[in-house]
C-alpha cells in the first residue's frame, strides 16, 4: 500500500502540481497586497475616499461606521467591499495568467522542418534516396 502511494506520490506531474498550488498561493499573496494596498487606495480617493475593504450593509440596523465595529458588535453584516476588492484580485490574477501562459505558448517553437532524405523519380514515380544519379528500379539517369 505504502510503496503505491509513494509511486503515486514521485511521479513528475504530482510533484508539478504540488510546485504550482505553492507557488499560486504565494502569488495570490502578493496580488492580493497589490489591490488592497496599491491599487484601492487611489481608486477609493478618485470616487471620493471610499475604502472599499469598509464598504457594507447592517442586516441588524445598526448605525455602525465601520465593518469593524459591526463585526465587534455581532451584528450581521454583508461585506461587499470585501467581495469587490476579491473580485478585482481574481481578475487580475486571471489577466497575469492569461499573459504567461499566452508567452508560455509563443515560446513553444514548431520543430524544424526536417530535410527530405528521399526524392521520387521524374521518370518510374518511385521513392529513391535523395543522393542517387541512377534510379534502382526503371535504371534511367537522375
Amino acid at each position: 500500500m505504502f510503496k503505491g502511494f509513494r509511486d503515486f506520490i514521485m511521479r513528475g506531474n504530482v510533484l508539478d502540481l504540488a510546485v504550482a498550488v505553492i507557488i499560486g498561493a504565494a502569488f495570490g499573496k502578493i496580488v492580493t497586497s497589490l489591490v488592497n494596498d496599491i491599487l484601492m487606495p487611489p481608486l477609493g480617493l478618485a470616487l471620493k475616499n471610499v475604502d472599499f475593504s469598509n464598504l457594507f450593509v447592517d442586516l441588524s440596523g445598526g448605525n455602525h461606521a465601520t465593518l469593524a465595529e459591526a463585526k465587534a458588535a455581532g451584528d450581521a453584516t454583508i461585506a461587499y467591499g470585501a467581495f469587490l476588492n476579491n473580485v478585482i484580485d481574481f481578475l487580475i490574477v486571471a489577466f497575469v495568467i492569461y499573459f504567461l501562459i499566452r508567452g508560455a505558448n509563443k515560446l513553444k517553437r514548431a520543430p524544424a522542418p526536417v530535410d527530405p532524405t528521399t526524392k521520387e523519380c521524374p521518370f518510374c514515380r518511385t521513392t529513391i534516396p535523395i543522393a542517387a544519379t541512377r534510379c534502382p528500379n526503371c535504371t534511367s539517369t537522375l
